[in-house]
Parts: C-alpha cells; structure tokens; sequence
C-alpha cells in the first residue's frame, strides 16, 4: 500500500509547504560547507513505524544526507533508543528535521495505539481494523502504521467495496420498501468480486439483512449483550463486525463477544503522536 512513488509525492509536498523558498534560518545561520550527523531518539517506548518516510524526507531535501534505520516497522523500543542516524550537509539536516519528525512521529503513534488495542484483545478471534476517519491525503501513511501495530485495515476507499450504513438503509427503504428485497436488488447488480457490508443498529435488523446474502454485518453501538446476542443470531452466515464507541477500556470485552472484526476510529482521529526526537550528536564547520 505504502510505495516508494506515494511516499515521495506526500511528503515531497511536504517538504515544499515547509520550505517553498528554502529554510532561511539555516541559510543565515548555518556555514554552506558545514556538516552534521543526528540521532532519531526515543523519548519514550513505542512501536515504530516510518522509518523509509522518515529516510525520504532526508534524500529529497538533499540526495547527500546519507540516512540508516535501525529498527523496523512493527518493532517496539523503549525510551532513549537510537531507531534512526542521519549525516550530510548541515543546512539540508536541518531544513529536513521537522517534515521527517512529524511523520515519524505520528506512525510510530498510530503504530503504539494500535498495539494496545491489539493486545487487549489478543485471547480472542477479533481483528482490530481501523476506519476511513483518517487525515485527508495520509490515509495510506496511517493505514500503514496500523498494520505496523499488528491491526489490520478496512476498506481502503469508497470505490472498494459496498457498504450500506444507516443513511444508506434510510434512503433505500424510503416509503415502506422491504429490506430484505432492497438489498436482495443490489447484490444482483454486484459482481460476484465485491464485498458487500450491511451496518445495522438493532438487534431486529439482522434477520432481514443475512436473507439478503451480505458477507459482512456491522453491529453498531450495541451493548454486550446485543453484541452476544447478534453473534448467536449470524451463527457464522456472515462476518461479524462490532463498531462504535470503541475504548481500549472496552475493547477486550467487545472482543470477548465473538465478533469477527473491530474497527476503531481512535486508531488515527483521536491518536496522539510519539515524542521522539533528532539529536544533533556531531556538527562540523569547514575553516
């Protein structure tokens, strides 16, 4: 999902917002021949996720910053690791500081939510996937650091698969019209190739909609014991998907019911990024 063309459109982009006419600190402060090597540092333990981000940001402000990872996407670290160094032209290192941080940053937060939720539900069948509730033109960015967490993904777009919601259902059972039928309707038009999904917010619903065939049912802010309830009722005739209101105090009891999938909006509109840092270790000025 995260290809090298998509990393460096988004944060060439970036790079250009931050500095549309060069960094002019660096530039008045900072000799041209000077040089410097960093440290991306932890500040606190995490799970990383960014790391070849982190290193375009570096090699588009200046193909000379030579940048090496050292920890993988997906790997947890504790506070004061060294996950990244960095070395080349000063003014470049600097110019390209904060565009690197703020990526990195934010996935490696993604990445370290989506692990505790993962983890609260790890005696259990449910898949944590995250929700279309993503920052505008970073959804691939932030899909990426969810599966770094060890959650899986959604549907990654509108174009991907059907998926009824209750606007949806309103508008298609305007003025009486049966459910079932309805819906029945729709999945004759489909191809047999798309996935189609069905959220439903009573336990009444769910008959009418597993008669049409749907392979996934989306049980909306249903208690524990509706999400109990639901389960029995689809007895394996679909995929099972609890959503709404999802906390990681709640998350290991959701999962608990039996439901297949989880989705969580938290994961990326509620995250908070992951304090690290880039530590100038070494700074050299020609005479």
């Amino acid at each position: 999902m995260l290809t090298p063309e998509h990393i460096r459109a988004v944060v060439g982009a970036a790079l250009v917002e931050d500095a549309p006419w060069g960094d002019v600190t660096s530039q008045s402060l900072i000799p041209a021949e000077a040089t410097a090597t960093a440290m991306l540092v932890a500040r606190e333990a995490g799970v990383f996720s960014g790391g070849e981000v982190f290193a375009a940001a570096m090699t588009i402000t200046d193909p000379a910053i030579a940048t090496t990872v050292f920890a993988a996407d997906g790997e947890g670290f504790e506070a004061g690791t060294v996950l990244a160094e960095v070395s080349g032209p000063a003014r470049s290192v600097l110019q390209a500081e904060r565009i690197g941080l703020n990526f990195v940053q934010r996935m490696s937060g993604i990445a370290t939510l989506t692990a505790r939720f993962v983890a609260e539900a790890a005696d259990t069948r449910a898949r944590i996937v995250d929700t279309r509730k993503t920052t505008p033109g970073l959804r691939q960015f932030e899909r990426h650091a969810v599966r770094s967490g060890g959650g899986h993904n959604h549907r990654f777009s509108l174009s991907d698969a059907v998926m009824a919601k209750d606007n949806h259902l309103a508008v298609l059972t305007a003025g009486g019209r049966d459910l079932t039928e309805a819906l029945l309707e729709v999945r004759d038009r489909l191809s047999h190739t798309t996935h189609f999904e069905v959220e439903v917010d009573r336990i009444e619903q769910i008959e009418p909609v597993l008669a049409a065939g749907i392979d996934t049912i989306m049980l909306d802010n249903f208690s524990l014991d509706e999400l109990r309830q639901g389960v029995a009722i689809v007895g394996g005739r679909a995929t099972v998907e609890a959503s709404g209101n999802v906390t990681l105090d709640t998350v290991g009891d959701i999962a608990r019911t039996g439901v297949d999938v989880i989705s969580v909006g938290a994961l990326t509109h509620s995250v908070r990024s992951l304090d690290l840092g880039l530590d100038i270790e070494l700074s050299t000025a020609a005479p």
